[in-house]
C-alpha cells in the first residue's frame, strides 16, 4: 500500500517537474510575452503569446502540448477597445486589449510591442479578403 502512494508521489512530481521544465521553455524562448487571455465566457487564463510570421500564438502555461490554443491573426485585426484593468475585471495593472473574440491583458511595455506589430503590418495586411 505504501509503495503504491509512493509510486503515484513519484509520478505526480515528474508530472509537476514537466510542467515546469515546459512554462520555463516557453519563457526563455525568444519572440515571447507573458500574456493572460480570456475568451467568450471564460476568465483570465495564463499563457506567453508569440509573434510567428503574421500572426499572434498564444500558449497556455498549464498544459502539456506546446501548440497554440489561440491564433489570432494580424490581418483583419481590429482592436475595439484598450484599457487598464483596475483588479475587479482582471489583473491590476495589465492593460486588456479586446480583439475580437478574445481579450488579451499584458504589460504596459508587451502592450507597445503588440502595438508596433500591428502597426508593422504591410499595407494590405488591415484589408479583408472579399469573395
Amino acid at each position: 500500500m505504501a509503495l503504491a502512494a509512493l509510486q503515484i508521489a513519484a509520478v505526480l512530481l515528474l508530472v509537476a517537474a514537466l510542467i515546469a521544465v515546459r512554462a520555463l521553455y516557453l519563457l526563455r524562448s525568444r519572440g515571447t510575452i507573458v500574456c493572460r487571455l480570456r475568451a467568450a465566457g471564460s476568465g483570465w487564463r495564463r499563457g506567453v503569446a508569440r509573434y510567428v510570421d503574421g500572426e499572434l500564438h498564444w500558449i497556455p502555461f498549464f498544459a502539456v502540448r506546446l501548440r497554440p490554443r489561440h491564433a489570432i491573426a494580424r490581418r483583419g485585426l481590429v482592436i475595439s477597445s484598450r484599457r487598464v484593468l483596475d483588479g475587479a475585471d482582471g489583473p491590476k495593472g495589465l492593460w486588456a486589449v479586446d480583439c475580437g473574440s478574445v481579450t488579451l491583458a499584458m504589460s504596459e511595455d508587451a502592450l507597445t510591442g503588440f502595438l508596433a506589430w500591428l502597426e508593422a503590418a504591410p499595407p494590405s495586411a488591415h484589408l479583408l479578403d472579399r469573395a
